[in-house]
């Protein structure tokens, strides 16, 4: 999995690179071979002001399904990394799993009709206005 981190507007540290990289590693991995690249963004809007701004945004490439884009906004970038990380892994499974649905539904592997041992007299049929 090719991890691409950048710092906007302040020089990355080893600390947070390893830890963006260890979190992605974490909720990525299982999917590593449905990913094309990550791109990790860390960022202070405000700069030396200091307030709630630092920024963690992934971007996750994938075979076959929409890009994955998550952004955390927060006080801390360690926390707002380990969020990001934590949305973006979900989200990814949840790419993945619409991208498979897609196909199957395309390929014709979904059923289109209800099975035939299915007995429709089981159930009964109640018209409006009439009960059971």
């Amino acid at each position: 999995m090719n991890v691409d981190i950048q710092s906007l507007g302040f020089p990355i540290t080893a600390a947070l690179s390893e830890q963006a990289k260890r979190r992605l590693r974490f909720g990525l991995t299982r999917h590593s071979d449905r990913i094309q690249r990550v791109v990790v963004r860390l960022g202070d809007d405000n700069g030396p002001r200091g307030g709630v701004d630092k920024f963690c945004c992934i971007q996750v490439y994938l075979v076959d399904a929409p890009v994955a884009i998550i952004k955390d906004i927060g006080p801390d970038l360690s926390a707002a990394i380990d969020r990001a990380a934590d949305r973006v892994s979900r989200v990814v499974v949840k790419h993945l799993d619409r991208s498979r649905d897609g196909r199957r539904r395309v390929r014709g592997d979904a059923p289109t009709s209800p099975p035939e041992d299915l007995d429709p007299t089981a159930y009964p049929v109640h018209t409006e206005g009439e009960r059971a």
